[in-house]
């Protein structure tokens, strides 16, 4: 199990974007069928989405899901890590201390690289 929750820490950003893009992609097909179903039955090389038929209000709902959970860990890992690199930044070991404990806490969810950063900067500035 610990292995599992690592290589996904390590992938996290990938796999966010591959879940924007792939929700990104079920979106579209629903929006097509809806919003556009006479370009879809006219046009022969868009006919996978007329095959689909009665599914593509599932698509269009799971597109939707998937693409917003997609967004939000795209948003979460960017405003943690930005969180992260402007804290490690200081050179006052005071100010470092005040929110020590909110990036350990924050670190954890982020890739190893900058578990190491912090690690770095607490041997930096004489911090157990």
């Amino acid at each position: 199990m610990r292995k599992i929750t690592e290589i996904l820490r390590e992938y996290i950003v990938l796999l966010s974007i591959l879940t924007v893009v792939c929700g990104l992609v079920l979106l579209v097909i629903g929006i097509l069928w809806y919003a556009f179903q006479d370009f879809v039955n006219e046009n022969g090389s868009v006919e996978f989405i007329r095959n689909l038929g009665n599914w593509n209000a599932y698509i269009l709902v799971a597109g939707l899901i998937i693409f917003g959970i997609g967004l939000y860990y795209v948003y979460s890992f960017i405003t943690k890590r930005k969180f992260v690199l402007d804290e490690i930044e200081t050179k006052k070991r005071s100010e470092f201390l005040k929110t020590h404990k909110e990036i350990k806490a924050t670190v954890k969810h982020l890739p190893l690289k900058y578990q190491q950063m912090v690690k770095d900067k607490e041997k930096e500035l004489r911090i157990k």
